[in-house]
């Protein structure tokens, strides 16, 4: 009976230490880019533009091929503002991609003269 109690406990052991392992994916293929020019991007995405982001002109365009999905990133600006669009194959929006903004770093303040 122990013998049959301490199988039963090492069989569960090696369960849990298999279910804790790690499982290691297939590394994600890259993402290719190919530049695609304004005037062939599908009606769909050029009318979302000028309906949803009036007064913004679309500065480059391209397509994004990652995991056998295609999207399109168009970059659209207004002034000094710009932006940068997702659309899926159909045209259809999918996501506004936010600027990240650097700021200089502040100047270190200068060090007074020594006195005399």
């Amino acid at each position: 009976m122990k013998k049959l109690l301490f199988i039963v406990v090492l069989m569960m052991a090696v369960l849990v230490v298999n279910a804790q392992a790690p499982k290691t994916a297939a590394p994600a293929a890259k993402p290719t880019h190919a530049a695609v020019k304004v005037a062939d991007l599908q009606k769909a995405i050029t009318d979302n533009v000028a309906k949803d982001y009036a007064g913004f002109t679309i500065k480059e365009a391209a397509s994004v091929t990652a995991n056998n999905v295609v999207t399109y990133e168009v970059v659209i600006t207004k002034g000094t503002t710009t932006e940068t669009l997702v659309y899926d194959k159909d045209g259809k929006f999918v996501k506004k991609v936010t600027q990240k903004v650097v700021a200089p770093a502040p100047k270190p303040a200068a060090a007074p003269a020594p006195k005399k």
